[in-house]
C-alpha cells in the first residue's frame, strides 16, 4: 500500500483583479503549502475499481469526492485497466479555505502515477488537474508559486521560509463561507496591486516577518466582504493578534485564519486563547512541496 500526504495550502496574498465573460474572476495570489493535511493510501485492484473509505464518516457521497473523480480522469486518460481502493484519513475541515479537497485530488494523482507505473510528469498532472479544480494545479507539486487566471496559471518561485524558531497557527472559526457570499459586494481591484507585489520584497517579509511591511504583504481581497459577513472570522483575526502573532489573515474565501508567531509557545497560548471558538486548530510551518 501507498502513502500520499496532501498538504493544505494558505494565500499569502490574494487579489480580485476583474471579472470574466465566463462569470469566473481573474485572481492574482501567492500560494502556499503547509506541514498539514490529510493522509491518503491506496493499493491496486485488479478488478479496475476505484473505491475509497475514510476514517471517519463524511457529508458527502464518495462519488462527489475529487479523489475518487481525479483516479477516474486518471484512469480514462491513460486508459489504466487496473483500479484502486483508497483509504483518506481526513484532517482538514470543510469550507475551510485551506484546499483540503484538492490537496486529496493532487495526492491521488500523484499515488496513482506511480500505482499504476504511468510515470506522467508533473506538468501533465497538473493539467489534468485543473479539469477537477483551480487549486489542484499548484498542489501537485506545492511549495510557493504566484498564480493567476482563476488560480490556475502558475509561476513557481523558490520555496519561501519562515524565520527559525517562528510557528504558523492555522484556525478555522466555528463558521464556512459559501463562495457565492465570498464574491457578494467584492468589487475587482484592477492590476495594479497584485503587479507591485510581484515585483515587491515580498520574500524579505515573509522570511524575516517584517512588521514594518504588514498592510503590503499580507492582503486577502475577499476580507473587504466576508469579514462584516462573518464576525467569528474577523473576532478570530483580533484574537491572534491580542495574541502577538505578526500578521493575522484569512485564508482563501474564508473560513480559516492564519498567522505567524515568533515561538511555538507564543502560538500555543493562541490556541488556549481561541479555545472552542476554533472548529480546527493546528500549529505548523510552511511546506516546501514535491
Amino acid at each position: 500500500m501507498l502513502q500520499e500526504f496532501a498538504p493544505a495550502k494558505v494565500n499569502l496574498f490574494l487579489d480580485i483583479l476583474s471579472k470574466r465573460p465566463d462569470g469566473y474572476h481573474d485572481l492574482g495570489t501567492l500560494f502556499q503549502t503547509i506541514n498539514a493535511g490529510d493522509t491518503l493510501m491506496g493499493e491496486l485492484d485488479l478488478s479496475g475499481k476505484i473505491s475509497l473509505r475514510y476514517n471517519a464518516p463524511q457529508e458527502y457521497p464518495v462519488e462527489s469526492d475529487l479523489v475518487y473523480k481525479a483516479a477516474l480522469l486518471l484512469q480514462k486518460t491513460y486508459e489504466v485497466k487496473q483500479g484502486a481502493s483508497f483509504y483518506l484519513e481526513k484532517k482538514m475541515p470543510l469550507g475551510a479555505g485551506l484546499g483540503g479537497g484538492s490537496a486529496d485530488a493532487a495526492a491521488a494523482l500523484r499515488l496513482l502515477n506511480k500505482l499504476w507505473g504511468l510515470n506522467v510528469p508533473a506538468e501533465d498532472l497538473e493539467k489534468l488537474g485543473a479539469k477537477l479544480g483551480a487549486d489542484v494545479p499548484f498542489l501537485v507539486q506545492g511549495g510557493s508559486a504566484m498564480a493567476e487566471g482563476i488560480g490556475d496559471k502558475l509561476s513557481r518561485i523558490e520555496p519561501l521560509k519562515l524565520p527559525r524558531g517562528a510557528a504558523l497557527l492555522v484556525a478555522t472559526p466555528q463558521c464556512a463561507v459559501p463562495t457565492k457570499a465570498a464574491y457578494a459586494g467584492c468589487v475587482p481591484s484592477g492590476s495594479e496591486r497584485w503587479e507591485a507585489y510581484k515585483h515587491s520584497n515580498y520574500r524579505d517579509f515573509w522570511e524575516n516577518l517584517d512588521f514594518s511591511g504588514l498592510m503590503a504583504n499580507a492582503f486577502n481581497k475577499f476580507e473587504e466582504s466576508v469579514l462584516p459577513q462573518f464576525p467569528l472570522i474577523a473576532q478570530m483575526e483580533v484574537d491572534f493578534l491580542d495574541c502577538d502573532a505578526a500578521f493575522a489573515l484569512m485564508s482563501g474565501s474564508g473560513a480559516s485564519v492564519f498567522g505567524a508567531f515568533s515561538s511555538t509557545s507564543l502560538a500555543k497560548e493562541a490556541v488556549k486563547k481561541l479555545g472552542n471558538t476554533a472548529r480546527y486548530a493546528v500549529i505548523t510551518d510552511f511546506f516546501e512541496g514535491f
